[in-house]
């Protein structure tokens, strides 16, 4: 077994509407498993159309849609395509990860499972995580009460943190959504900048540790 340096921990950049995330969050969650107990996973939002105002143009549909046929057909993850038939769409991330960030205090070892829990429920199966009453019904299942989850995730201080969040993802240089740092107390290295599979993430973040030991 590899010798580690202390308290080695995975910063894994997403959001809850960004199809290449959802595609790559099972392979986080397999990486946490592996490595039970001796890797920690932290999950941060990035800003992905956060703040969104105009609503999706033919031609940036036609993008997403051809984005969302890659992630299918490299990660057999489904999605709902009638998504594209829907008019007046605007692509606003904010309240989805602000939900996520709700979460992450109020019952952070569930973080990722929440997380996938939106990711289906957005990409297959259309509900729209702009909606605070959908986010409030998503995270029920996991002990989080709905009073509680709306007086935080109304609150000035979290739309602030999220503010604040957004901006520390901007200053590490995760502009490239799924992205995953190894965090050590020799300080932090990039692992991946978009998807990549199990293995190629595992011996990348082996080889990092290797040259921290």
């Amino acid at each position: 077994m590899i010798k580690t340096p202390d308290n080695p921990t995975l910063l894994y950049i997403t959001n809850p509407m960004c199809g290449w995330c959802y595609g790559f969050t099972p392979v986080i969650r397999r990486m946490r498993a592996l490595w039970q107990g001796r890797l920690t996973v932290k999950v941060l939002m990035g800003p992905l159309q956060a703040y969104a105002t105009e609503p999706l143009t033919p031609d940036a549909k036609d993008k997403l849609a051809v984005s969302w046929h890659r992630v299918q057909d490299r990660t057999s993850v489904p999605f709902d395509y009638r998504f594209f038939t829907r008019r007046g769409f605007v692509y606003n991330t904010e309240p989805a990860c602000r939900a996520l960030l709700c979460v992450r205090l109020l019952r952070p070892k569930l973080t990722l499972e929440v997380l996938r829990a939106m990711h289906s429920a957005f990409f297959a199966d259309l509900k729209d995580l702009r909606n605070p009453a959908v986010l409030a019904e998503l995270v029920r299942p996991f002990g989080i009460s709905e009073n509680l989850f709306m007086t935080l995730f109304e609150s000035e201080e979290i739309i602030q943190q999220m503010e604040e969040e957004f901006n520390y993802v901007e200053s590490i240089g995760a502009d490239n959504f799924p992205s995953v740092f190894l965090q050590t107390t020799h300080g932090m290295a990039y692992l991946t900048k978009g998807y990549t599979d199990l293995n190629e993430l595992e011996q990348r973040m082996l080889r990092e540790l290797e040259m921290k030991v």
